[in-house]
């Protein structure tokens, strides 16, 4: 931070295309966006006392550091926030306490869409305020009417994480819309969306522009989250999308999207499974796109490819190390076009699309 954005950019090109010096001779531009107001989840800890909370981190001695004024979120959301902490405090939710282990509201989990709606996620340790949050959601409402969904989820226990695995949903809408050039992408509570809006839209219509010059009749869509990059690509041609993600709220959510934009042309398939251990049911595709965690799609996933009567691959990775190795691991692939999409500004991690050919 207080690094200039033009610096930002230079070195973290310069990065990613030393990371990957060994398999890429060229890059195509970088993709930007703003260097500030980007950010559309706002992922709070609460703390401090009733009637007084504080949402944002903890200091080294477990007490709260208030971030609702922090630069990096997009207007919408950043003028949502004081109202949410105003709500808090006004019902008396009582935050956690980490250090003691007493309290009940641990996070607050808040989404921004590009229509300028809400989802918002009480992260709670049990349901004993709950009914509290219920009681008070037409309060809510009236302060922030934008708040399309509003949500209780339940973390039992002293864990270091954000959220649990039990959803309640509060309100009559249980899904977030997230217009993305003609393609409306439905998140669910639990869903995994990229966190900048702009640069995830240059994203996914790279990816298309590649897709669609290479004229698969069927797409291969591993990790497919919410549906992005399968959805997007409909509109370049591709007959069959058949998408295999982890998370069954996601799969809920790509099939919704599929629904309504009611391609002429594409049909979608949409399974909830492990990417990793689902290719036996896979068909065989024209073109695969992987969009992995951060630790790569691993050596089973690339000795299948590598083995696989796939000609094409396209590639996201939001860690270019592990996108090194995992190269590494497919020799007969050889890189074609790559581009550096800086998606996290003020930070040193960058997200990196390539297409591949099979030598």
């Amino acid at each position: 931070m207080n690094v200039p954005y033009a610096d930002q950019v230079a070195s973290g090109d310069d990065a990613v295309r030393a990371t990957l010096a060994a398999r890429v001779d060229s890059w195509l531009p970088s993709g930007t966006g703003p260097e500030a107001g980007f950010r559309n989840k706002a992922k709070l800890v609460v703390a401090g006392r009733r009637g007084a909370p504080t949402l944002g981190i903890l200091d080294a001695g477990g007490n709260g550091v208030d971030l609702t004024g922090c630069g990096l979120y997009e207007p919408g959301l950043a003028a949502a926030l004081p109202t949410l902490r105003e709500f808090v405090a006004d019902i008396g939710l009582t935050p956690y306490d980490v250090p003691t282990r007493n309290g009940e509201l641990k996070t607050l989990l808040v989404t921004h869409s590009p229509d300028g709606e809400l989802m918002v996620r009480f992260v709670l340790r049990s349901t004993g305020q709950l009914g509290k949050l219920q009681s008070a959601l037409p309060d809510l409402q009236q302060g922030l009417p934008n708040a399309r969904v509003v949500t209780a989820n339940l973390l039992p226990g002293h864990r270091a994480v954000m959220e649990g695995e039990e959803e309640i949903v509060l309100t009559e809408e249980d899904t977030l819309p997230m217009r993305l050039g003609g393609v409306r992408l439905h998140l669910r509570p639990a869903s995994f969306f990229q966190t900048n809006t702009t640069v995830a839209e240059q994203l996914y219509r790279q990816a298309a522009t590649w897709i669609g010059e290479l004229a698969p009749g069927v797409l291969l869509d591993l990790f497919c989250g919410v549906g992005g990059f399968g959805l997007t690509a409909a509109g370049a041609g591709v007959r069959e999308v058949f998408g295999v993600e982890i998370s069954a709220d996601a799969v809920s959510s790509a099939r919704r999207s599929a629904a309504e934009l009611d391609s002429p042309t594409t049909t979608f398939h949409y399974v909830a499974g492990d990417a990793f251990h689902a290719l036996a049911d896979a068909p065989s595709a024209d073109v695969v796109v992987v969009n992995p965690p951060r630790r790569g799609i691993g050596d089973h996933l690339c000795d299948w490819l590598e083995h696989a009567e796939v000609e094409h691959l396209v590639y996201s990775s939001c860690n270019p190390r592990s996108l090194a190795s995992d190269l590494d691991r497919m020799p007969s692939f050889v890189v074609e076009r790559a581009r550096v999409l800086h998606m996290f500004p003020q930070s040193t991690h960058h997200e990196v699309l390539v297409q591949l050919t099979r030598r």
